[in-house]
């Protein structure tokens, strides 16, 4: 008996934007470390969470900083048993650095360690760039442009820890857009960890990510130029790279007001 052929499957650029948005969501991971969303509830551990991760995004704490359990437990009212759940977390997105038999400190990541995070982030935008301007979608620009007005917004309220979130979900949103989720989920720590790695060490005052420049990225991708876009996402990337400064100066203040409290 014949058999019916089959309908062929309509090329992603051409379905709907509500449906593509939705399955590339549905797959995504979730940002972590220095893209981590506020706490989800107000416990003491969330607290205590919210606050180290605000404190090394505003540069209030420098790395090497020690966070004494003793000294966290008094600051937040909490048991010991919560302030190392609360760190722990902390160590898993690489916020922290936990140390055997000496306590934790804020993290202090290698230039070796900074050179390998950078260089895996551009490959991995270089491949995910590309794959945007094929598959991106008018509803698709729509979000990136709309998500730029939100950068210029943070940038202009001077809302560093706002400002930093939009400007490293920008390359997210990108990410998401080459619609390959195994490729998103490694971009998802590499932007993570380089996000920290900004808040540690780039002088203050300094931008995050040059607003003009992921303007420039959008533009490329708007009028579909595959190479222009990764070019510029591999240039961005490198000027983001050397603005960090692996010197960092003593810091007298104890913790009540490294931790804004």
């Amino acid at each position: 008996m014949p058999r019916t052929p089959k309908k062929p499957a309509a090329p992603l650029k051409r379905a709907t934007p509500a449906r593509g948005r939705a399955a590339a969501s549905a797959e995504a991971p979730l940002p972590g470390g220095a893209l981590a969303p506020g706490a989800a509830g107000d416990t003491p551990e969330d607290r205590i969470y919210q606050a180290v991760f605000e404190s090394v995004m505003g540069q209030r704490l420098a790395p090497g900083t020690k966070l004494p359990e003793a000294a966290l437990c008094e600051l937040f009212d909490a048991s010991r048993a919560t302030v190392r759940l609360a760190l722990q977390r902390l160590a898993h997105d690489h916020i922290v650095q936990l140390r055997p038999n000496r306590g934790a400190i804020v993290a202090m990541p290698t230039p070796d360690e900074t050179r390998q995070i950078f260089e895996a982030r551009r490959g991995l935008e270089a491949a995910l760039v590309r794959l945007a301007v094929a598959h991106a979608t008018t509803a698709d620009l729509k979000a990136l442009r709309a998500q730029l007005r939100a950068e210029h917004e943070a940038m202009h309220r001077f809302d560093q820890p706002a400002w930093a979130r939009l400007a490293s979900s920008f390359h997210l949103k990108i990410g998401e857009l080459g619609r390959n989720p195994i490729l998103q989920r490694y971009l998802v720590e590499m932007v993570s960890r380089c996000s920290l790695i900004v808040a540690l060490y780039e002088p203050p005052g300094n931008a995050c990510c040059e607003h003009d420049e992921h303007e420039a990225i959008v533009k490329c991708i708007e009028r579909g130029d595959a190479d222009g876009a990764v070019r510029l996402m591999d240039e961005h990337l490198l000027v983001l790279e050397r603005n960090v400064c692996l010197q960092t100066e003593a810091r007298a203040p104890g913790l009540r007001e490294l931790l804004g409290l």
